[in-house]
């Protein structure tokens, strides 16, 4: 498949240049001061909130637009108040050139001691140094063109005409800022000499990302499926009206190993509908079902093909003769001599063309197939993206005859995980880089190091990426584009982010993701309350195309499936075969160490810590998360393991506390022994148990961002075995869905009052009473009855009361 590398260069000139002017354009200062009132009704009323389907380009792009620059403002902001503060560098201007309304200046970068510069970081420049007492009186924007060298070349936008985003919203370049533009202006620009001009910069943040996102957003109109992405219409795909199939042992193959639903996800595909949705809930076989997809899509044929041959097979059947004689006539040389061998060849011509050692080998293909479909792999984040990878090294692909198949793959990107490193661009790069300098030295040409990887991406049959690198030059030069791409976690990432590999012009897209489960990151709270955080796969499920979902799950004991399931997917979820038997475990004789228990702790108050950032923190939770920890372990030491027992909290101050606690208890052996981390940080894995600290108490009942139902969703899914959850059930109860949850626990007997002194909750008296007897039958439903659950009451006096702030919530919901 060709690419008009032409026209997409231009195109994206073009949103690079206008992206510029508009960013590069504003005032720090009035930024400062817009966040500050960033909370105002009337701010946040200016935006068009994200909508289900749009009715044309302009619609989409003028919604779309302001809301992403809204995030660029949030991300330079972002890093004011961090506690490693950027270091303001003076460089030496050499050059200062202007062209197409913009400056460029190339000035001194030292790769040693200087700041790490990246392209695409946008710098504070100024003529004064930038100090925390005072604010340079000239400054202005520059971003990072190129990196040449011991030079940065700097992209300033100087005029003073301000670039609108759209008819609502104002400009940000002030009189005073267009006094400090001329100011600069003139100390770049002036006749004196360059040679003697200095300039200090600050490095803000890197906008490498975003400006991606915002060429792939300009792109809309060009897409090929773009009414689609507009109105959420189901279309036939690029590939032709007929469906694919594939063959009978790969068939086969599948009914055996795959349920249902994951068969009804390959059948979607299969049937070259442009766009496939396939939601997976927690321990649905999500990365399995993506590994057979590709199976599936690169082993198969147009039905009409095999119709075809299926009709030359229906052929009437030559006699025995007639067989001999069709075979003389096809095969002379089966009788004779063969005709080819009978011409000579002339002048030292030997048949063979002559090698010069850097001959392309392209991949070799064990199959009959005559269909290659090339596919782009991507995903929102690193870990996300090399688990498939890993899984793909691990068990390979399945051909046509349902055997193993490696296909020729490579992931590009950074921050490759250390176990899929075989196939990683860099590895790659270095291994064919020393294979030309040993052909070099035996005289035969090489090559740079931009060419290698343009043709390993090239030969590679499936291409893994992140969304945001999948726009790196390391694709865009490529000579060959994509049939199909593949995004999983799609529910995790913003609409343009999931743009970007949608440029590859591909002919069918898989979005696989869950829109149940954690949302995409998203900065600024304006953008955020209009929409901006809402997934493309979440957007067109909301627009009604259709949508396979994955029922049958494989981690969870059924207790613990049983809550989300209702709560979330309408009780649509199934067991997987044996899985109760799989997730029992010894400690479950124990109620209170159970399946899915919630733990009272009425008691307990949290507070704000003024040195996070405001995020909370419960001691009374940490300090009976700590005891539950202790009993466990010891009483079954296979749990010291952090690949056994995770501890969860939505805050990041209390996650904080409870790694603090572990290292004075085990020092630098911490993080061998549990596993400690924020929600966010616990998507996508599994544990055998989890304790997960809810932390909010208050007399208020203000639970703040803990009432996201998918936070809630991930938080309590991450166990096979046990989940086990610590909380205030009166300031929980204060949220619908929390109170189901609660109460869930209380109508299976599995929820714990607990008073202090905590520690004897866990007594040998009062564990005594909590065993689970043999004649005692505990239902996974939400209709037992029983007797009350155990209490400890030990006495205690209350805790002073805490006022809720629940508004500074969304300030630091990003801390996950």
């Amino acid at each position: 498949m060709t690419i008009d590398k032409g026209k997409i260069q231009e195109e994206e000139a073009s949103a690079v240049a206008r992206f510029c002017k508009i960013v590069l354009g504003w005032d720090y200062t009035q930024l400062t001061k817009e966040n500050e009132r960033k909370n105002k009704k009337d701010t946040k009323a200016k935006l068009s909130v994200v909508k289900n389907t749009y009715k044309d380009v302009n619609d989409y792009f003028d919604t779309f637009e302001p809301l992403l620059f809204e995030e660029v403002k949030s991300q330079i902001l972002q890093n004011q108040d961090a506690e490693e503060a950027s270091v303001c560098t003076m460089r030496l201007v050499k050059e200062c050139s202007e062209a197409d309304g913009f400056h460029f200046l190339l000035v001194t970068y030292e790769h040693e001691d200087d700041v790490k510069v990246r392209q695409n970081d946008l710098l504070l420049l100024s003529k004064e140094e930038v100090k925390e007492s005072s604010f340079p009186s000239s400054y202005g924007f520059a971003v990072v063109e190129t990196i040449q060298r011991n030079y940065l070349r700097l992209r300033m936008y100087l005029a003073e005409e301000v670039v609108q985003i759209t008819k609502k919203t104002k400009s940000s370049r002030t009189k005073p800022f267009i006094h400090s533009l001329s100011n600069i202006r003139s100390h770049i620009t002036s006749s004196a000499n360059l040679g003697e001009k200095w300039v200090h910069t600050l490095k803000l943040c890197s906008l490498s990302t975003i400006i991606r996102e915002y060429i792939a957003l300009r792109s809309i109109s060009s897409l090929p499926f773009k009414d689609l992405i507009l109105t959420a219409a189901e279309k036939t795909c690029g590939f032709g009206d007929d469906a694919w199939k594939i063959s009978g042992p790969l068939h086969d193959y599948f009914s055996e190993n795959l349920n249902k639903s994951q068969k009804e996800a390959i059948d979607a595909g299969l049937s070259r509908r442009s766009f496939v949705l396939i939601q997976g809930p927690p321990g649905t076989g999500k990365t399995q079902t993506i590994l057979s997809i590709l199976g599936a899509i690169m082993h198969a044929t147009p039905a009409r093909v095999q119709s075809k041959e299926h009709a030359l097979k229906r052929r009437v059947q030559m006699t025995i003769e007639d067989k001999y004689n069709h075979w003389a006539l096809a095969s002379p040389w089966i009788l004779g001599v063969n005709p080819r061998d009978a011409i000579m060849p002339e002048d030292g011509d030997d048949g063979f063309f002559p090698t010069s050692g850097n001959d392309m080998k392209p991949e070799v293909v064990n199959a009959n197939r005559k269909y290659r479909i090339r596919v782009l792999v991507c995903a929102p984040s690193n870990s996300a993206l090399d688990e498939i990878v890993l899984r793909l090294l691990t068990t390979g692909l399945r051909d046509e005859n349902a055997q193993k198949d490696t296909p020729n793959i490579v992931r590009i990107g950074v921050k490759a995980h250390h176990s899929i490193k075989s196939v990683s661009i860099d590895y790659l790069t270095e291994q064919r880089r020393g294979s030309a300098i040993d052909k070099r030295k035996q005289g035969t040409t090489g090559t740079d190091d931009d060419s290698i990887r343009t043709s390993i991406v090239d030969e590679a049959a499936i291409v893994f990426s992140t969304l945001s690198f999948s726009g790196s030059p390391a694709l865009t030069n490529s000579t060959r584009g994509f049939d199909v791409v593949i995004i999983d976690e799609a529910a995790q990432a913003v609409e343009p982010a999931t743009l970007i590999p949608l440029a590859t012009r591909c002919k069918q897209v898989f979005l696989v993701g869950d829109p149940k489960q954690l949302p995409a990151t998203v900065i600024s709270t304006v953008a955020q309350d209009s929409g901006y955080g809402t997934s493309m796969f979440e957007r067109l499920q909301k627009a009604g195309y259709p949508v396979t979902m994955l029922k049958t799950q494989y981690r969870m004991h059924p207790e613990i499936r049983s809550f989300p399931s209702k709560a979330f997917y309408e009780e649509a979820l199934e067991d997987g075969a044996d899985i109760e038997a799989q997730t029992t475990r010894d400690w479950h004789k124990y109620r209170c160490f159970g399946p899915f228990c919630f733990f009272d702790i009425h008691e307990g108050k949290e507070s704000q810590h003024p040195g996070a950032t405001g995020s909370r923190v419960n001691l009374d939770e940490v300090e009976f998360v700590l005891l539950i920890y202790h009993r466990l372990v010891t009483m079954y030491p296979e749990l010291k393991s952090s690949s056994q027992l995770a501890i969860i909290s939505p805050y990041a101050y209390q996650v904080k506390t409870f790694k603090d606690r572990f290292k004075e208890m085990f020092g630098k052996e911490a993080d061998t022994v549990v596993d400690i981390n924020t929600v966010d940080g616990f998507q996508g894995r599994e544990k055998d148990v989890a304790i997960f600290s809810c932390v909010r108490a208050n007399d208020k009942g203000g639970i703040g961002f803990l009432s996201n139902s998918r936070r809630m969703n991930v938080g309590i899914t991450r166990a096979k075995s046990s989940v086990l959850v610590v909380g205030s059930a009166a300031t929980l109860k204060s949220d619908p869905l929390w109170k189901n949850l609660v109460e869930s626990a209380e109508k299976r007997n599995r929820l714990f009052k607990v008073s202090k002194p905590m520690n004897d909750f866990f007594s040998e008296e009062n564990l005594e009473t909590m065993k689970v007897t043999e004649d005692m039958d505990i239902p996974d439903g939400p209709g037992f009855e029983d007797e009350a659950p155990p209490v400890a009451n030990f006495g205690g006096d209350d805790d002073n009361d805490f006022g809720d702030g629940d508004q500074d919530d969304a300030a630091f919901a990003e801390e996950d």
